[in-house]
């Protein structure tokens, strides 16, 4: 049975950002795209999560603070307890994976009252970094394996047709001249090479989850848990 799928015939070459989704850990030189985001777009709307709102908060005017929401309040879930679950929500990927030509995508936005994210800015659970530490347990290594990151991040890349999807601080400072001088637009050709770099980071960090578990092996489970 051959899976019917949708044959995207146009796209635009410039897409205006005036929805952001930030959900990062590591919040290095964040201000510097969101900055560049706010002042080519004033009226651009943040979602964000737990500590990448409380972030944008404080370093974001006061007068642009409500155009800052929290994902929770957007979704209507709460996050799960430890952040097990914040961004694995259907609102979130109809806003990710919606096609701008699409009219079924486009009802379906309107239906949920979703907003069509145009940006996705995310990194993950730095894994190599803890698991490089010699003391660390194999408990503390699990639970640095992202979920909901990975999820967004392929999403914007399968859709780079709209989305840009942002995953290094590196490219912050090249982004924010980029979208200053074409007035809050991220071209084509930027959104591809995003895309491409964003598949290529999520197969690295999955690369380094699949060898420490193949390194810690399975015969140390019984002796690591207690088996009932």
């Amino acid at each position: 049975m051959i899976m019917a799928f949708n044959k995207v015939r146009k796209i635009d070459n410039l897409v205006e950002i005036n929805n952001v989704l930030v959900s990062v850990y590591n919040k290095s030189h964040l201000e510097v795209i969101i900055n560049a985001l706010c002042k080519a777009n004033p009226q651009v709307r943040l979602f964000a999560t737990g500590n990448s709102f409380a972030f944008l908060k404080d370093h974001l005017p006061t007068d642009q603070s409500s155009q800052i929401v929290a994902i929770s309040d957007y979704t209507g879930q709460p996050e799960m307890q430890g952040g097990v679950v914040k961004t694995l929500d259907y609102k979130i990927y109809l806003g990710l994976l919606a096609e701008t030509y699409n009219p079924s995508h486009q009802n379906d936005l309107r239906l949920n009252k979703a907003v069509a994210f145009d940006m996705v800015i995310c990194n993950l659970y730095p894994f190599d970094d803890v698991i490089s530490k010699n003391d660390i347990s194999f408990e503390e290594a699990r639970a640095y394996i992202d979920i909901g990151g990975p999820t967004m991040i392929r999403a914007a890349a399968k859709n780079f047709h709209r989305v840009a999807v942002v995953c290094d601080y590196k490219d912050y400072q090249h982004l924010a001249e980029l979208i200053i001088h074409s007035s809050g637009k991220i071209d084509l050709t930027t959104r591809f090479t995003l895309a491409r770099k964003a598949f290529y980071y999520i197969m690295q960090y999955d690369i380094a989850i699949a060898n420490y578990l193949l390194e810690f092996g399975a015969e140390k489970l019984k002796k690591y848990y207690e088996i009932i």
